[in-house]
């Protein structure tokens, strides 16, 4: 069904509706209107890295470690799934009856913000901290669930419309003041490739205001949204964001007033309660009819365009339960954690062999850790594979395992009632029995997420600084003490300075948080059975580069992300290691595609991703560092050598003024292409300089 058929129907069912049941269909539980057919519905629903929260499910790994894959077409195949089971779960759920939220075919995924400070707890949702990595791994995610037939499979919302990311203990309260020359080079560029690319059908507005005005009821925002880049869908609050209008920013002074900045800027949905409150506005004047009748028509277009009003049905009511958590499903997980992973250090230790090492020790909090496999805004897996499960699976028969938790997350004591470090001994004499050691550190949801959620333990769900837990500190010390070949496996979300850890380490592999069964995909890639070829979405910084950066609460992308940081980084965006040797031997450009020859010298095979930058040689108003144009996932055999041609974002070519006009470029740019960013950081750790051409 086309947007024009369904948005005619929507008008013609809101025409038979009286006020109070139109008001009714713009909350987020909107309630049955049985006399003309239409059904219960929550709108409400999950789906970062798998349906979240509303049952069994098939549990991708997180959103931060699907970016490190470098894989757009993975991820379009990735949401598919996620659609397929969704529409699975609606068509018998709602045959029994059951429409609770997280149960309905409107995500409010994916997550588009811009990663641009280490510290948030809710970076580890996004796909990073480059708008155009984030747009194309966004559009690719929205077109999977969204589908490409008749009806629409599936509902996707981009958020958080438009500059959020922390800090989250202020979320409700903060204004976030944005250059404009940084919102449209920064925050906007993957909303926007979302809104006209992907067609995507909702957009949710942040907690916090940007530029004064609540982002769920901004102008200027919904201006731009609306008629500069001919948004069709329906727009949809965050959380109990409207209430924050009179309850903590204090732009209005009651509920009342509140619907009504929301309703007449554009915000058609609420996610919360303050909607209840729409007749009362209606009643005082605020509002018109036209007001609710125009957002009803947009949320029920929605529903007609999902195929769940009217008596048509889709294409889709026949998909089977038995699809959730299939074969297929669980293997495209498995192959999205093997491509996530990101090996930043290998000293020669990498792969392990079972016939040298006889005796493993595996060591560290998040070794056998279920929390540690799956992020925030997860759903329920039937079957975990922890590392330690996935190791002892791997070497059963061929090598004995010894384990030792080591340490608690972040507390300094595994057991209430003993004394500090009490798993300490333990590690330690694991450490001194095995051929090498596997320590396993990080972080889980409780301690970097969503302000709010899970209880996290501090900050709201930020972090204070880029260090591990005291605790794993202590182990990480005690264990490298004792010198044994040790590998780190990092599991967690965003940037830790693991720089201490890692020049004693003889190798580190970053897993993030890689799904149910990532620990399977992590000792796989550990003894060699896969080279790992992730890349990293995000720049690893030192913890005292915090010290140079602006104030968390500054919004100014200054000294931020890879793009414009001047210090020197652990271990760059873009960066990231094999167990073969590939390299670049020819590089041709214009301003449209880069045709490139890659040969891979080693003795095995190898993912690899061809990474294209741009810079601007002339322009002052370009980023002072290049900017990621284009990137190709590949595979290549040992002495296996291929041509490639990737295509080139136009806004490579562009610049962008302090009044927020995006202009052509100066003419003269330098492309780059490599295994990583065209960086000093990334030749050294590499040996190898990114092939680069002028063009003009």
């Amino acid at each position: 069904m086309d947007r024009k058929r369904a948005k005619k129907l929507a008008e013609e069912l809101v025409s038979k509706m009286t006020l109070e049941e139109k008001a009714s269909q713009l909350r987020f539980d909107a309630p049955a209107v049985e006399r003309l057919g239409i059904p219960a519905y929550n709108w409400w629903n999950e789906a970062l890295h798998g349906i979240a929260r509303g049952g069994t499910a098939t549990v991708f790994p997180q959103a931060i470690g699907l970016a490190a894959a470098f894989d757009d077409e993975l991820l379009q195949k990735i949401a598919d799934a996620i659609s397929t089971e969704a529409r699975a779960k609606y068509n018998v759920f709602s045959a029994l009856g059951d429409r609770d939220i997280y149960h309905g075919l409107t995500f409010w995924s994916p997550n588009i913000n811009i990663f641009r400070d280490p510290r948030w707890g809710r970076g580890h949702e996004t796909y990073g901290e480059d708008p155009y990595l984030t747009a194309r791994l966004g559009t690719a995610f929205v077109k999977g669930l969204q589908g490409e037939g008749e009806t629409m499979k599936t509902s996707a919302c981009a958020k958080h419309f438009a500059a959020h990311s922390g800090p989250e203990a202020l979320r409700h309260i903060f204004d976030a003041e944005v250059s404009a020359k940084d919102m449209e080079e920064t925050y906007l560029p993957a909303f926007k490739a979302l809104v006209q690319d992907a067609k995507v059908e909702t957009v949710m507005g942040a907690y916090n205001r940007v530029n004064g005005e609540p982002a769920c009821a901004s102008p200027e925002l919904m201006k731009m949204l609306r008629e500069e880049w001919g948004f069709e869908g329906h727009f949809v609050s965050d959380c109990w964001a409207i209430r924050d209008f009179h309850e903590h920013h204090g732009v209005t002074a009651s509920p009342a007033e509140s619907v009504t900045k929301a309703l007449k800027a554009g915000c058609d949905l609420n996610c919360g309660c303050t909607y209840q409150n729409i007749l009362k506005a209606h009643a005082l004047g605020l509002i018109t009819e036209e007001d609710i009748d125009r957002s009803a028509v947009r949320v029920l277009t929605t529903r007609f365009l999902l195929g769940i009003l009217g008596d048509e049905g889709s294409e889709y009511d026949s998909i089977p339960y038995s699809v959730v958590e299939c074969a297929e499903h669980l293997a495209l997980s498995k192959k999205a954690a093997l491509e996530s992973c990101v090996l930043v250090k290998n000293d020669g230790l990498l792969p392990l062999d079972t016939a040298s090492c006889k005796t493993i020790g595996v060591i560290g909090p998040n070794a056998n850790s279920r929390s540690a496999l799956i992020g925030n805004y997860h759903g329920t897996a039937s079957e975990y594979t922890t590392v330690l499960e996935g190791i002892q699976e791997l070497t059963k028969g061929k090598c004995r395992v010894h384990f030792s938790e080591g340490c608690a997350l972040s507390e300094d004591r595994v057991e209430p009632l003993a004394k500090a470090d009490d798993r300490l001994a333990e590690a330690v004499t694991v450490a001194k029995l095995s051929d090498a050691v596997i320590l396993v550190l990080g972080l889980d949801e409780t301690l970097e997420g969503e302000e709010g959620d899970t209880g996290n333990s501090y900050h709201s769900g930020d972090k204070a600084d880029l260090l591990l837990p005291a605790s794993q500190r202590r182990l990480a010390e005690k264990v490298l003490e004792e010198g044994k070949p040790t590998v780190v496996v990092l599991m967690a979300g965003s940037s830790i300075d693991l720089s201490d850890i890692a020049s004693q380490a003889d190798a580190v592999l970053l897993a993030w948080y890689p799904g149910a069964l990532g620990g399977r995909a992590v000792a796989e890639i550990l003894f060699g059975e896969v080279s790992p070829s992730g890349k990293l979405p995000v720049t690893f910084y030192r913890n005292s580069a915090l010290d140079e950066m602006p104030a968390f609460t500054d919004y100014s992308m200054h000294d931020r992300t890879y793009r414009f940081y001047r210090g020197e980084a652990l271990w760059p965006f873009g960066f990231g290691l094999t167990y073969s040797e590939c390299e670049l031997t020819s590089l041709t450009a214009d301003g449209e595609h880069a045709v490139i020859r890659a040969r891979n010298t080693g003795s095995r095979a190898t993912g690899e991703v061809i990474e294209i930058y741009v810079k601007d040689g002339l322009s002052p108003l370009a980023p002072p560092n290049p900017v990621l144009a284009g990137f190709l996932r590949i595979t290549l055999e040992a002495g296996e050598e291929k041509e490639f041609s990737i295509g080139l974002s136009p806004l490579a070519f562009t610049v962008v003024d302090e009044e927020g006009r995006r202009i052509p470029g100066s003419g003269s740019w330098t492309v780059y292409a490599g295994f990583g960013a065209p960086d000093p950081r990334t030749g050294a750790l590499t040996g190898r300089r990114a092939l680069a051409v002028q063009i003009s």
